[in-house]
């Protein structure tokens, strides 16, 4: 479990943005949920400079976001594998990806999405257990994390 040290209140937003929460962690995750797994691939495609993506591709790793793999022995070469909780991001990239194309990008936004019923993608929260729709008015907040 990871905790954000220093004052402020205890909160989850927190603790995962101290793991995901930069812009080149971000757009690595973004890249290797696409199925760009290699150094290469992902420097390129996201303009980070090869030693900030080294860091955060490493602290990905070391968080358990993603796994790296060995692909080739002589030279050494890995690749990066998103884990169960690299996975479980990518509603939230999702989600992410359709606020910036509602309220940040101009233009109908660059990449899209299709459902198995073909349907353009747009991502909606609904309730895990009654499968309904979360709209404002429709929950309640029932614990609140301490501040410090």
């Amino acid at each position: 479990m990871v905790t954000m040290a220093g004052a402020g209140r205890d909160c989850s937003i927190a603790n995962a943005l101290g793991v995901i929460g930069e812009r080149w962690s971000l757009l690595a995750l973004r890249e290797v949920l696409l199925g760009e797994r290699r150094f290469d691939q992902i420097a390129r495609n996201t303009g980070a400079s090869r030693d900030i993506l080294s860091a955060r591709l490493r602290t990905l790793v070391e968080r358990g976001v993603l796994a790296k793999v060995q692909y080739q022995e002589r030279p050494p070469r890995y690749e990066y594998i998103p884990t169960e909780a690299g996975r479980a991001l990518r509603p939230i990239m999702l989600g992410l990806m359709e606020w910036g194309d509602r309220y940040v990008t101009d233009g109908p936004g660059p990449t899209r999405w299709e459902h198995d019923c073909g349907a353009e993608l747009h991502p909606e929260m609904v309730c895990g257990h009654c499968h309904a729709p979360v709209l404002p008015g429709t929950m309640r907040l029932v614990r609140l994390g301490q501040v410090r």
